[in-house]
């Protein structure tokens, strides 16, 4: 059960807290603003400043929040929330300060995050996969159709991620030759679809401008205490790297990809922390694939065929939403608006910390790997999906 400090908090969080920030956005709007906020909607900023402090406090007077994983976890993206939205509307901004001047709630963020295993700050997962309806209404930022939008999008995509992710699980006992691998194939398959259909329908229906300027601001990076922490992700969750190493197509022994895991896992809740933790350690399909390569009688057996074919279309479809989500929602959504107002070298541009350019640098590599794309000094499994793909095609 929730403590009574907690319930009015969160109470906050899904009514005041949004309504004030929709005003915020609408003014700046109203404004003209873009990129500078300075010196609009101050009285709604201060507002909301001093709302959101006075429940922290109280939280901090009760002493131990924490009521249960869930219950902990869903306080500290309240807190988390409340934070980020700070620093959208430069109330706080790591660059000038040592530490955050949001005291009450950066002692009350830590003292979470350690409790749960987490960084404290609100994660992708707080707006997404643990983010609690009531009466039809979920946490958001603001009431901004644009954001709702996004948010319901993202959702769908990262379920989608995990359902495919879950049939690749549900494979490794059974094994490469197995019957049932293949409808498990099939079903990942359906699920890496319903992703690509997914983004389109994103790239079609959201607002550029209004998704770069009233929707990414809440992602940016801030101070928790002393720390700067970068900002939530959408791939903050294990199923998406699940599929890459179940997959095979990105390994986990490369130093750049592990160095990738190891700075999510803290993103990640508890529970994803292990799965992905114990995918680390798992032979991947492909490698399994390949070892059946050595037994000419295997690879014209009837099971080889059908289940290296569902395999290989299951390995094409994640590429295709890598690629996907890399020339189309980062190019249209962050890259072009970002060249055309000339915020290309703006230090907190991005929700991961880095410049743009080093951000897309980095997420291009991704893709690669991802894709397997024949590269030049980047090690993919595009010459061993090539041997796959010869021993079905020549069968």
């Amino acid at each position: 059960m929730r403590t009574d400090n907690s319930r009015k908090f969160d109470h906050w969080i899904r009514n005041d807290f949004k309504q004030l920030n929709t005003e915020l956005e609408l003014a700046y709007q109203e404004a003209g603003c873009r990129d500078t906020i300075v010196g609009v909607g101050e009285k709604t900023k201060q507002t909301l400043l001093d709302e959101g402090n006075l429940h922290i406090r109280a939280l901090l007077h009760e002493g131990n929040t924490d009521e249960g994983f869930d219950n902990g976890f869903d306080l500290l993206g309240n807190v988390g929330f409340f934070m980020a939205a700070c620093r959208r509307h430069d109330l706080t901004e790591p660059s000038r300060e040592r530490r955050s001047p949001l005291t009450d709630a950066s002692a009350l963020a830590m003292q979470l995050g350690a409790s749960l295993g987490v960084i404290p700050r609100f994660a992708s997962a707080h707006l997404e996969t643990h983010n609690r309806a009531l009466n039809g209404n979920y946490k958001s930022f603001t009431n901004l159709p644009d954001e709702h939008l996004f948010l319901e999008y993202n959702t769908r995509g990262v379920f989608a991620f995990i359902r495919a992710s879950e049939a690749l699980l549900h494979s490794l006992p059974l094994g490469i030759s197995h019957p049932v691998t293949h409808d498990l194939l099939l079903a990942a398959q359906a699920d890496l679809k319903q992703v690509i259909a997914n983004n389109r329908a994103l790239f079609d229906t959201l607002d550029v401008d209004r998704f770069f300027y009233a929707v990414r601001p809440y992602y940016k990076p801030h101070r928790v205490g002393l720390h700067e922490y970068r900002g939530a992700n959408a791939g903050d969750f294990a199923g998406i790297n699940v599929i890459d190493l179940l997959l095979g197509l990105c390994r986990a022994d490369d130093p750049y990809y592990s160095q990738l895991l190891v700075d999510k896992f803290l993103f990640m809740r508890p529970d994803d922390q292990l799965i992905l933790r114990d995918c680390m350690r798992r032979r991947s399909l492909l490698d399994a694939f390949l070892m059946a390569l050595d037994d000419p009688e295997a690879t014209r057996a009837a099971w080889f065929q059908r289940n290296a074919k569902a395999f290989l279309d299951v390995c094409a479809l994640h590429g295709e939403t890598a690629i996907q989500h890399h020339e189309l929602l980062i190019a249209r959504f962050i890259e072009h608006p970002a060249h055309r107002d000339g915020l290309d070298q703006q230090s907190d541009l991005t929700a991961s910390g880095p410049r743009l350019d080093v951000m897309l640098r980095g997420l291009k590599k991704l893709c690669d790997l991802r894709s397997a794309a024949n590269v030049d000094g980047l090690s993919t499994r595009f010459a061993d999906l090539q041997r796959l793909r010869e021993a079905v095609d020549h069968a």
